[in-house]
């Protein structure tokens, strides 16, 4: 059996996750996400935590506060091959980091679709150089 009352189990760890990051890509509190719920920002921690599991009905009750498909919170994608799937979990422990919440959340406020184009060229050279050092290293 995966997870006990000593280890959540990881698919709630991961839930709970998407929770945090969701709530806090809006600027929401645990408190103020606890009141839209009718719960305590105490439980609201442990669910991010996954100590306690969401159930069915609580996690869309959490998808419509938080303006997120109850998909993104479980998870689901397209799972092509390994290579994918670590790239991805690469990318989600990026953005749940505090970094990447920061990076996300300044992003999103830049309005002009040409800046935002220019600064994902500006990050995609700067990986292409960096990749085109390591290789004359090698």
């Amino acid at each position: 059996m995966i997870g006990n009352k000593k280890h959540p189990n990881p698919v709630d760890i991961s839930v709970g996750k998407r929770i945090r990051l969701r709530r806090m890509v809006l600027g929401m509190s645990q408190g103020k996400l606890g009141d839209s719920l009718g719960i305590t920002f105490q439980q609201v921690q442990k669910y991010e935590k996954g100590v306690n599991r969401v159930c069915a009905s609580r996690l869309l009750h959490i998808s419509e506060v938080l303006k997120s498909p109850v998909t993104f919170f479980l998870g689901i994608e397209s799972k092509t091959n390994s290579d994918t799937q670590s790239e991805e979990n690469d990318v989600m422990d990026f953005i749940f980091s505090s970094d990447g919440l920061q990076l996300n959340r300044y992003f999103v406020k830049i309005s002009d679709t040409k800046v935002r184009q220019k600064i994902i060229e500006l990050v995609k050279s700067m990986v292409s150089s960096e990749n085109e050092c390591e290789h004359m290293t090698e």
